[in-house]
């Protein structure tokens, strides 16, 4: 059976792929984000994960306002990475797993959800940039990948309490996969952060680090905000805490925190890492 080894959540602001494409990672600004990083490779150079299932938002490449799902799993043999419009080089492909997602895929309508199922599905900065950071070498990837998309863009967006339940299915769903496969989950963007309007350049330090705290011991705590909370407390692109709150969930109710990093700012976002092993089994039931 399929084994979850872990979940890494990382911000994934663009301007982190213009640093990386720049060569920037020792400057004053960004190495106090950049130093989180090692120990987390280390991590994973050593449980070496053979599938990244990323929970992660798109921004308009692959989905746009006039259709966008509620969540969406990518069901391709492989993900090509675009530019989205920031000036970031492209990273190349990323290979698929169908089998894998077809079985998540199958699950979630199992346990009442209806995902989109795209057997074509391109990835922008929020799935490629964390891959990059996770894996500067390409060679030390995982072999696959299975991407799940979270609408953080359209109104009305899902509930974080709808998210969480989303990754415990996803969690099931990879235990119950028949493959020995070592699974590792990643959550993408955030934390706090509001890109326009007249709480622009948002930080809220206080509630990130709780969440923080919370994703490690007691992570169905976050469940009980409303999205307007969210949007309220961490700003309106805040709500992307909701794709670390699905990996998370994916994980189990037991966890150990093996490495955590907070910055801000980076760009106009607090930048958080954080990377837990698994110490229980997930429920299937």
């Amino acid at each position: 059976m399929a084994t979850i080894v872990g979940c890494v959540c990382t911000s994934h602001v663009p301007a982190i792929g213009g640093a990386l494409a720049r060569g920037l990672e020792q400057d004053a600004y960004w190495q106090p984000f950049f130093a989180g990083f090692p120990p987390v490779r280390e991590w994973l150079g050593r449980v070496k994960p053979d599938v990244a299932v990323v929970f992660y938002n798109d921004h308009g490449l692959n989905f746009f306002l006039d259709n966008l799902p509620t969540f969406a799993v990518g069901a391709a043999t492989e993900y090509r990475n675009e530019d989205e419009g920031w000036g970031i080089p492209a990273l190349g492909s990323y290979p698929g797993s169908p089998a894998l997602s077809w079985h998540i895929i199958e699950s979630l309508v199992a346990a009442d959800f209806d995902p989109a199922s795209c057997q074509r599905m391109l990835v922008d900065h929020a799935f490629s940039i964390p891959m990059r950071l996770l894996w500067p070498d390409r060679a030390t990837m995982p072999a696959a990948t299975v991407p799940i998309a979270i609408n953080t863009v359209q109104h009305p967006l899902p509930s974080p309490r709808r998210c969480y339940r989303l990754g415990q299915t996803v969690g099931r769903a990879i235990a119950s996969y028949p493959e020995d496969l070592k699974v590792l989950v990643v959550g993408t963007g955030g934390l706090s952060h509001q890109l326009d309007g007249a709480r622009a350049g948002h930080i809220n330090r206080e509630f990130d680090l709780m969440c923080m705290d919370k994703l490690v011991h007691d992570p169905a705590a976050l469940i009980h905000y409303t999205v307007d909370d969210l949007v309220d407390v961490a700003g309106s692109q805040g709500v992307e805490l909701m794709m670390w709150m699905a990996a998370r969930a994916a994980l189990g109710p037991r966890a150990r925190c093996i490495h955590s990093n907070y910055h801000v700012p980076i760009s106009n976002t607090a930048a958080g890492l954080l990377a837990l092993e698994a110490t229980g089994s997930v429920e299937l039931a």
